[in-house]
């Protein structure tokens, strides 16, 4: 590569907006100050194929991708990123309850709970 080359940033893999990363931070504060972030996976499971998981990790795998957000690492699990490319991850709190909420363009499907998708 030549000094006149440039050499293009990777986008993130995932926006995440103001109010997932303050409830983010609050849940790290208030049930695991220790936990070295918080894991979002993807899993198989559902009635549609895959589900988004959330859990806090201990320590960061190698191949996580990182995200630092307000003082909070969120540690994105390797074999998610490929579902994950251009999600938008919030969090919604409505009457009823409240809950993070992903718009993923990769989505062909997603079941009527909406707790699980396909691609």
């Amino acid at each position: 590569m030549t000094t006149t080359e440039r050499v293009r940033e990777r986008p993130a893999v995932l926006k995440v907006t103001e109010a997932a990363s303050t409830q983010l931070k609050k849940l790290i504060e208030t049930h695991n100050p220790d936990a070295a972030g918080i894991r979002l996976a993807v899993n198989e499971g559902g009635c549609n194929g895959l589900t988004y998981a959330m859990d806090f990790a201990d320590e960061k795998g190698d191949a996580d991708e990182v995200m630092e957000l307000d003082g909070v690492k969120l540690l994105i699990d390797p074999m998610a990123v490929m579902y994950l490319v251009g999600t938008e991850m919030d969090f919604v709190e409505e009457k009823l309850g409240s809950n993070f909420v992903f718009r993923n363009p990769n989505e062909s499907g997603r079941c009527g709970c909406g707790e699980s998708f396909n691609v």
